[in-house]
């Protein structure tokens, strides 16, 4: 495994990270990787304990090492115990913690997810997973999460018209639509941005009044809103709808230029139904 550098400054790299925001004087003077212990202490800057769905306090541990039985596997020992085994000097798991601190509720239903999953999936050769465990799997390491309050751009973006939604209506998405990043894996490319950044969004239509609140408001309100989409809505990949992240104005300084909009490797049309 390649070293992975620590940037106490890594919330200035992109607007992406703006929903770590309220964490940044907790990294900014720190010079060396956060140790569990310093992932452990951020909840106490929560409104109210981070829990599983079975009632267990969620705290950071070294992973186990070695062949594991069934109650050590991740998503296992997470619901059982609280305990998420977190890869120290690491981005994609540091960047898990962080969102457990978050979107707490969304994050524990897609472990009661998971479990439930395991326990009913055949053991076979394969280990074939469902769709549901797909889904909720990718929602978890590359999900973002669209609040909008006018369907109009909605409707750009369930249609693939990117460049009417980011260019043409540029001034309506700056007021009306946020994207807020959920997967850790999209935090961590997220570090080096690139054309390319794809999510997979799940959208939601909000009055504007939700636009006028705090960031950890909306994040509260957020994480309110995924566990019933999560629980009674998700059942497989095709819920999350294509969102070119890169797209979103000021997410990249190439995008304050019509012409980044005409590639159409990276903001493709709709894919035609057969």
């Amino acid at each position: 495994m390649s070293i992975q550098y620590w940037n106490p400054d890594f919330m200035d790299l992109s607007p992406m990270f703006a929903s770590f925001q309220h964490f940044k004087q907790c990294f900014t003077h720190k010079h060396h990787w956060p140790e569990h212990n310093h992932l452990n202490c951020l909840q106490r800057l929560q409104r109210q304990p981070i829990v599983t769905r079975s009632g267990k306090m969620i705290c950071f541990v070294p992973p186990i090492r070695g062949k594991q039985c069934f109650e050590q596997q991740y998503e296992s020992q997470i619901f059982l115990t609280g305990q998420v085994p977190t890869r120290t000097q690491n981005w994609h798991d540091f960047f898990n913690a962080l969102v457990w601190q978050i979107f707490p509720q969304a994050k524990s239903v897609l472990n009661q997810l998971h479990y439930r999953a395991q326990l009913i999936e055949p053991k076979n050769p394969i280990n074939q997973r469902g769709a549901l465990r797909d889904a909720a799997t990718l929602f978890d390491e590359s999900g973002v999460v669209v609040v909008s309050s006018e369907k109009r751009l909605i409707a750009l973006l369930r249609d693939f018209e990117w460049k009417r939604l980011f260019w043409q209506e540029r001034t309506a998405v700056l007021s009306s639509m946020r994207f807020f990043i959920f997967g850790h894996g999209l935090f961590e490319k997220a570090l080096n941005p690139y054309t390319g950044m794809t999510g997979k969004g799940i959208i939601f239509n909000r009055e504007q009044a939700f636009f006028e609140q705090t960031m950890l408001d909306q994040l509260q309100s957020i994480d309110q809103m995924l566990e019933p989409f999560l629980l009674q809505t998700l059942s497989s990949s095709s819920d999350l709808t294509p969102v070119p992240l890169l797209g979103y104005p000021g997410w990249t300084d190439e995008n304050h230029h019509e012409a980044y909009y005409d590639n159409k490797q990276y903001f493709r049309n709709r894919p035609q139904s057969h």
